[in-house]
């Protein structure tokens, strides 16, 4: 039987972290340096007194390296988690030693600081654990007043407990799903609800950068590092600093950055471009993307080592044909923000054009459905939207689902045997000829007008081909 949770000290009181470890001029070290940031520390030099002191004592944070007399740290992460799961939990691993860090991430650890210690990255690191201590305390981590996740169905359910459990972590995530699931919102709802909430949340399509560029725009660069560096620049990555840095489409990534990220992964420094010197950072990574990363690995396209480091926690993002249930809310709550912003009343949604949004697939997803129900917004007429305003695209089903409604226009059906990659690259080729050719070959209005960044239309042209 557990022994009971020690009760909470008072408000105000000096905050306490516990130090494990064997080397006494490591503690020594760790000690004067918690105390000069008006922290109390009680030390442990094995599993068993830590074991003890927890079950006696209250603490805002435990540091514990991961080789001890009576056991691994690891031992001490997992108690931790099952006997004080509120309780942050830092490892202290060898220089290198990485697969032990990913594998004390995976059990639940907060995060983790290699020898020899950066006494820098040290303080980021317990200055970011005691915010998450006291955002549990009192609540702090349910206050993300941004967009939300819509729906109640039991996958969303079981989406929002996944990140309201990894928002109180530092480990790498990947997010996976198809494009238009909203990948991105579920990473800003990490970022929001855990401790480095107060730091900048910098998004990154990794696919919308020239790779000519994409270390200098990455990582930053010295003045005269090349041709038309005038002046000193700094990286997203260093621009992250302190938040966190989502790195979007991230199976995009030429083979050449993929080391330089796995870099910034494992040792927590950054070299600009040009620069002789590395630079530490402190930031989350989290990354996503549509495709299969597994399959990369086994093609040669994606890095294993990079994969096992930004795959240390995965959330998967459920297509919305997983979900048809939740299409009325979220119907209801597009048409609410799309009125909202044309100065109107949101019409009601008649029962015959909700029966032909749940038929439909949406390979789009959530993206597609806004599309749809803005195109149906312009059409309808007297406060009420019917089926016949609903205007959906044909579309290949998969196997076991009813074919969609006949009310469906646009291009034609996949054929069988015909490659699904192929076939969404025609759409997406004809959308942009379409584009291009309505705003007489202007690139910056037709990105406009397609909703995308100019970058990301300029690369989407050079890699469909479109002269």
């Amino acid at each position: 039987m557990n022994a009971a949770v020690p009760g909470a000290r008072a408000p105000g009181a000096q905050p306490i972290v516990l130090v494990v470890d064997d080397e006494p001029d490591l503690l020594e070290l760790v000690s004067l340096t918690l105390s000069r940031m008006s922290f109390r520390t009680r030390t442990a030099p094995d599993l068993d007194t830590a074991r003890r002191l927890l079950k006696a004592e209250t603490f805002d944070l435990c540091l514990t390296d991961m080789r001890l007399p009576d056991g691994d740290g690891l031992d001490l992460v997992a108690w931790i988690q099952e006997n004080r799961p509120a309780l942050p939990v830092a490892v202290i691993t060898a220089h290198g030693n990485v697969e032990s860090a990913v594998r004390a991430l995976k059990l639940g650890a907060f995060d983790f600081v290699s020898k020899p210690l950066d006494l820098g990255l040290l303080r980021k690191l317990v200055g970011s654990a005691l915010k998450l201590r006291a955002g549990a305390d009192s609540q702090a981590t349910a206050s993300f007043a941004g967009p939300r996740l819509i729906g109640g169905s039991p996958v969303m359910e079981q989406l929002r407990d996944m990140i309201a459990r990894v928002a109180r972590s530092q480990a790498p995530v990947h997010i996976s799903g198809e494009s238009g699931t909203g990948k991105e919102l579920v990473a800003r709802m990490i970022h929001e609800s855990g401790a480095r909430r107060d730091g900048p949340f910098v998004a990154v399509n990794c696919g919308a950068i020239p790779s000519e560029l994409m270390e200098s725009e990455l990582f930053g660069h010295k003045r005269g590092s090349f041709t038309g560096a005038i002046a000193d620049k700094k990286g997203l990555v260093q621009s992250a600093e302190g938040g966190t840095l989502f790195l979007d489409e991230v199976a995009d990534l030429p083979l050449h950055m993929q080391v330089k990220l796995l870099r910034v992964v494992q040792e927590k420094t950054v070299r600009p471009v040009g620069e002789s010197h590395e630079e530490s950072i402190d930031v989350r990574i989290l990354s996503a993307t549509h495709k299969n990363l597994a399959d990369l690995v086994a093609q040669g396209l994606f890095r294993e080592d990079l994969f096992y480091r930004i795959n240390v926690i995965e959330l998967h993002v459920p297509a919305l044909r997983e979900r048809s249930a939740d299409i009325p809310e979220i119907a209801a709550a597009i048409l609410e923000r799309l009125a909202r912003r044309a100065g109107t009343v949101a019409p009601r949604i008649a029962a015959d054009a909700v029966r032909v949004l749940e038929g439909y697939a949406f390979p789009g997803n959530v993206r597609e459905l806004e599309n749809v129900l803005e195109r149906a917004l312009t059409l309808s007429t007297g406060g009420e939207i019917a089926a016949e305003h609903v205007r959906l695209r044909a579309t290949a089903r998969p196997a076991g689902t009813e074919p969609a409604p006949a009310t469906a226009t646009g291009p034609t059906t996949v054929e069988a045997g015909a490659a699904l990659g192929s076939h969404l690259e025609s759409i997406e080729r004809e959308a942009i000829v379409k584009a291009l050719e309505k705003t007489r070959y202007n690139k910056t209005a037709a990105a406009k007008l397609l909703g995308m960044s100019f970058r990301a239309l300029r690369y989407r042209i050079k890699k469909l081909g479109i002269d």
